[in-house]
């Protein structure tokens, strides 16, 4: 379930750069225009990124090399990365991040990304066991100090064996000095409902459970900070629009072998308008129960949200009933708000409203939980 190792770092950069699908996503980054999507762009990107990788020989040697892209990435996909709250965190301190989540691979990387450039040591990170059967996307998360929480487990005494593995490796990267980043709940949270699941608070304090109350003791030991990841644009919205109006309409979602991992590369390389990520306060005091625990990870994430003028277009056009208190934290832009249109027009009548939900769930989860104070710049 661990990361990669230091001493595995070549022989994986190998295959990484030798696979096809990862050339061919690169060139959109690393080529002019004319030459992306080409078989000639394609060849000349392997090339490329053999001759540059070929000295790389640790994981810090990949992330270093990999923040030079993402920085250009970030310059060419948003309209600005800003962040709030970092600057009250210790540089030298051990966290325990929990976040919403919404995108595969940028929740997490644009968290570590963040205290990267803040001067963090970047944290190990917990991803699903069913995003690994593509080698290319498990290489690249191994890599990058993700570890792995097995799902698709059958039986109470296999579920319970799992869960305890999962904590007790958390745990030991904690007392060890890393910081260790994990969603509030199992999947992205495709309406946009951010709440946190009880049953990740009980597998966290798994491995506390000798103690005489192991949630009070989890937060003792534990610095566990709530972190609230706002996107203006989801470039993946209208794929979540089609999963949701699936499910409701069928009541079950096949997806397809290679669907997480394209799911991956238009969330990259997509538009997403401006992205704003809130480090809240660390979670203290008498709290001695998971639900009790999980809400209040909730209603630090839903303050730390930044209410765009997406989100609120989109709980109007749902028809929601909008106080001055529901209005967007920052001006429209004219492109955001015209590449938000063009997402509603180019989806199906009978998926529209799940599109709509994605965004209007932010402001109005928000107000559901009385939690309306806008994070700063």
């Amino acid at each position: 379930m661990r990361p990669y190792n230091d001493q595995e770092v070549p022989g994986v950069v190998r295959r990484v750069v030798g696979n096809p699908e990862f050339a061919q996503a690169a060139s959109r980054l690393v080529m002019p225009a004319f030459l992306r999507g080409t078989g000639f762009g394609d060849w000349v990107t392997s090339a490329l990124l053999r001759l540059k990788t070929r000295h790389l020989q640790t994981v810090s040697d990949c992330q270093l090399f990999i923040a030079d892209y993402l920085e250009r990435l970030i310059n060419e996909t948003t309209q600005g990365l800003t962040c709030s709250g970092l600057e009250s965190l210790d540089r030298q301190g051990v966290y325990l991040f929990i976040s919403n989540h919404r995108d595969i691979l940028l929740d997490s990387t644009l968290l570590n990304f963040l205290i990267h450039k803040a001067g963090h040591k970047t944290c190990r990170m917990a991803v699903g066991d069913n995003l690994l059967s593509n080698e290319l996307a498990a290489d690249l998360m191994r890599l990058n100090k993700s570890f792995i929480v097995e799902r698709n487990v059958v039986g109470a005494k296999a579920t319970l064996t799992v869960l305890m593995r999962t904590s007790n490796y958390i745990q030991h990267s904690l007392d060890e000095g890393a910081s260790i980043w994990i969603a509030q709940r199992e999947g992205r949270a495709k309406d946009g409902w951010d709440r946190t699941d009880p049953a990740l608070i009980k597998m966290l304090a798994l491995a506390y459970k000798k103690e005489p109350d192991p949630i009070v003791s989890f937060l003792q030991r534990v610095k566990l900070i709530p972190v609230s990841i706002s996107y203006e644009l989801d470039p993946n919205a209208q794929r979540k629009a089609h999963e949701l109006s699936v499910i409701d309409h069928d009541g079950v979602y096949d997806k397809s072998a290679d669907e997480d991992l394209q799911s991956m590369i238009l969330g990259l390389l997509g538009q997403k308008g401006r992205v704003h990520l809130h480090f809240g306060e660390p979670i203290v005091g008498a709290i001695d129960t998971p639900e009790a625990l999980a809400s209040a990870v909730d209603v630090s994430v839903m303050r730390g949200m930044r209410i765009y003028p997406t989100h609120v277009a989109a709980a109007e056009a749902l028809g929601a009933k909008l106080g001055d208190e529901d209005q967007a934290d920052v001006p429209e832009l004219g492109d955001v708000m015209s590449a938000f249109r063009a997402q509603i027009g180019g989806c199906p009548d009978l998926e529209r409203d799940f599109l709509l939900r994605q965004y209007a769930n932010v402001l109005l989860n928000r107000r559901a939980l009385g939690a309306r104070e806008a994070p700063g710049v």
